[in-house]
């Protein structure tokens, strides 16, 4: 009797254990790789499910059970949106309007519904930079709501939520006020908040590395890459040497992390600089105010694109603390790919970087590890296959969709599926000499990186939402 019940008890906890994981959903949960059977390796010969008309968004597919959550933005309406679409049909079960008084800037091929949606199994939470954080149920009744954009960036707001020990966690960086944040799922309401402010802006979403039973928020962000404790929201440990502005978002497997990114003027050939203050004021102060006006600038200056950013109180002049800040940026960053070993306190630079590999590196599109594997996209479709124990690059091709790339690669059943921003999905077998499969041209913008899920493959184009 005593072991029948024992055994209920322990089948119990692990039916539990298994649909409470099976409940949270949020960007690269699982670092983009899924344990799934039977996926196409040829979207032209195969036929979608079906195809659901949607608004355009960058935020990428949030799959939980029978529903599939995504933000949208409608540019003739200025409306921003939650929608949950069935995930048997492709209909719409329902839509909010996101209650935003201004909408942010931009990046002109950027969005403001960038942004993924992350689901704890009974709510589901959006945010959007131009307001800040929502909470619905799964039918779409809001339960709460916090204010907290728009942000000073002029490129908008792009890292998404995430779920971590009961705590919804987001990290906020742009160019003044930056943060982490602990939100109680359930109330909205704060429980612990971390200045980021020696960093600039970044749109990298933090992973969840668990490290000898106790789980970590790793942050990739402007020159650094930090570890933070769940529970209070105090760094743990540190790397040094990231580019100056970071859009991937790390990868994590077993006791290893993995990160690669990239940023004009970040690789030791083409580094970008900036006089010293006192240089910069003998040759463009014109009218000797001891400061640099954005209209004194010379042609061809790195500062003039870039003075947005720079410019913290927006008074179209530079400071010399303004100045400074900046100069220091471009001078510490660097473009990188990194193995990481668990472990370690406070700066672990030295002592905890496997490897690192300086070639080929992606711009926004996060790396994939899959089996023995990294893989990397740059822009222009190089992707590049790194032995995942030493970074050395096994093999490097051209895909078949050339130009940008935005969304970030993910990997199933031994295939790797890639979108272009022109719309064209690569399918390519994975290994270490991999292959190109197949190509498909949606005709569609794509930005939005694929989900697989339980045998299904969902592709995100700016017109509408593919199940295959």
């Amino acid at each position: 009797m005593i072991k029948s019940l024992l055994c209920a008890i322990v089948l119990l906890l692990a039916s539990t254990s298994t649909a409470f994981a099976d409940s949270v959903s949020y960007f690269r949960q699982h670092s983009g790789v899924a344990n799934s059977k039977g996926l196409p390796s040829d979207l032209t010969a195969a036929r979608p499910r079906w195809v659901s008309p949607l608004k355009p968004g960058n935020s990428t597919p949030c799959v939980h059970e029978d529903s599939i959550y995504l933000t949208t933005w409608d540019e003739e309406r200025k409306e921003l949106a939650t929608v949950s679409i069935d995930r048997s049909t492709g209909d719409m079960n329902w839509k909010q309007v996101a209650p935003a008084q201004a909408v942010e800037k931009f990046h002109r091929v950027g969005s403001p519904a960038s942004c993924s949606v992350a689901c704890d199994g009974e709510r589901i939470f959006a945010f959007f930079g131009s307001y800040g954080m929502l909470c619905y149920d799964l039918a779409g009744t809001e339960l709460w709501k916090k204010p907290m954009g728009p942000f000073q960036d002029e490129f908008g707001a792009s890292s998404s939520p995430i779920l971590i020990d009961g705590k919804l966690i987001l990290n906020s960086d742009h160019d003044l006020d930056n943060f982490l944040i602990a939100l109680d799922p359930i109330t909205g309401k704060q429980l612990w908040k971390t200045n980021r402010n020696d960093f600039t802006r970044s749109y990298s979403t933090p992973v969840v590395w668990n490290v000898n039973g106790r789980n970590q928020i790793v942050v990739a962000g402007s020159l650094k890459l930090v570890a933070y404790d769940p529970s209070n929201g105090k760094s743990i440990w540190w790397i040094n040497g990231l580019s100056r502005i970071v859009d991937t978002t790390p990868v994590v497997r077993g006791n290893r992390l993995f990160v690669a990114t990239w940023t004009p003027g970040g690789d030791p050939s083409e580094r970008i600089s900036m006089e010293s203050f006192e240089e910069a004021l003998k040759a463009y102060d014109k009218n000797s105010d001891n400061e640099v006006g954005k209209d004194e600038l010379p042609k061809g200056s790195p500062v003039t694109p870039r003075f947005f950013r720079i410019d913290l109180d927006q008074n179209e002049k530079l400071n010399l603390e303004e100045w400074n800040a900046h100069a220091r940026v471009f001078k510490l960053a660097q473009n990188v790919a990194m193995s990481v070993k668990a472990g370690g306190q406070s700066d672990v630079t030295e002592t905890h970087v496997d490897w690192i590999q300086r070639k080929s590196l992606p711009t926004v599109p996060s790396p994939l590890v899959y089996r023995n594997e990294f893989y990397m996209i740059k822009d222009g479709g190089i992707m590049t296959a790194l032995d995942v124990t030493n970074g050395e690059i096994l093999q490097q091709g051209r895909l078949e969709g050339r130009g940008n790339y935005y969304a970030s690669p993910v990997a199933g059943d031994g295939l790797i599926y890639t979108a272009s921003e022109q719309g064209v999905v690569t399918i390519i077998k994975a290994g270490p000499k991999w292959d190109v499969l197949s190509s498909h041209d949606f005709k569609q913008r794509i930005m939005a990186t694929p989900v697989i899920s339980q045998g299904q493959l969902f592709i995100r184009t700016d017109a509408a939402l593919y199940c295959y």
